[in-house]
């Protein structure tokens, strides 16, 4: 075969170096058997052309053997040999690569879900469970104590006898320790439709800057001052009876009576005279109040009863006061 005229300068391989290629003849890269080495050093022409240079340089011979034969001849043996496997080695490697790629992802999924996750959120929802949990509790045990305290009452009469004075049953019905029925009015008020669940959580007790606001424990309680005031004998707000003991306040975001916490809308129930309660407690009595609750988007509404009942106020044990002998 004639030389490459185009193709570089090689120097020759010694024997012992020479790539050993044991192909079969039908092999599919037979045609890469023949040697691509430059120009034989027996080329009179390319002798001329060329350099003169140290043809037994090792560092010359390197680079030579980079640039012509950088595949190593092994590892071009290696590639006619082709491994045969069979069809369930391949299926099955496929099957382990899939089942690992999903293992990875919903392991990443997950991971991923537990970093955006907000801790503090669980936190929350494990206080309030905490929450919900003891008030359960509180009113499982408030309503035993009301049986009790009936039972007591109960045994007392026996003991005693049904008389009581006019006193001792005022002070029942201020004290809240016995249920009672009787004509009497409801006042209902709510928050403004303006006023979200963000500005009851940030406003103060006298309500926000601007005009609309919310109902607060203030207004609740200078209305069930206004009604004892005016001859109401026992108030309940929203169903919890107002005794001796019994607090209206706010805490975060809810109006707490007692223990218990309440949302609009407010429902004060007032047992009496009906007639002069509801005229006590109209507008035209308290034409300021009104006109501050108008400016606040509050609009309070009264209406008469000829049969309301007020249970029992959750209170603790009352102790009278007792003449020194």
């Amino acid at each position: 075969m004639a030389p490459d005229p185009i193709a570089p300068e090689s120097f020759p391989i010694s024997e012992e170096n020479a790539p050993v290629h044991r192909r079969a003849v039908f092999s599919a890269s037979v045609s890469g058997i023949d040697s691509h080495h430059a120009l034989s050093p027996d080329d009179v022409a390319a002798i001329r052309t060329r350099r003169r240079r140290k043809t037994d340089d090792d560092s010359l011979r390197l680079i030579d053997d980079l640039v012509n034969r950088p595949m190593d001849p092994m590892f071009s043996d290696s590639r006619l040999v082709h491994e045969h496997r069979s069809t369930f080695a391949f299926w099955a490697n496929r099957v382990i690569v899939f089942v690992i790629c999903v293992v990875v992802g919903f392991a990443g999924s997950l991971f991923v879900q537990q970093l955006q996750s907000d801790p503090r959120k669980q936190v929350r929802q494990t206080l309030v469970n905490q929450l919900e949990n003891r008030n359960d509790t509180i009113t499982q045990l408030s309503a035993d104590v009301n049986d009790l305290k009936s039972q007591v009452d109960q045994q007392s009469k026996k003991v005693t006898g049904n008389v009581k004075s006019d006193t001792l049953i005022q002070d029942e019905l201020v004290n809240g320790t016995v249920a009672v029925t009787g004509p009497g009015i409801t006042m209902t008020l709510a928050d403004p439709i303006a006023a979200s669940q963000a500005d009851q959580s940030t406003s103060n007790r006298v309500g926000t800057t601007s005009n609309i606001r919310v109902v607060t424990d203030l207004d609740l309680q200078q209305l069930v001052s206004l009604m004892f005031s005016n001859g109401a004998e026992a108030i309940s707000i929203n169903g919890n009876r107002i005794g001796a003991q019994t607090s209206i306040r706010k805490a975060g975001g809810h109006i707490l009576i007692g223990m218990t916490a309440i949302e609009s809308p407010y429902s004060i129930e007032a047992i009496g005279n009906k007639s002069e309660l509801a005229e006590q407690m109209g507008s035209a009595k308290l034409k300021s109040l009104y006109d501050s609750f108008k400016k606040a988007g509050i609009y309070p509404q009264i209406s008469t009863s000829n049969s309301i009942t007020l249970k029992v106020a959750v209170a603790g044990d009352v102790q009278y006061a007792e003449r020194n002998q």
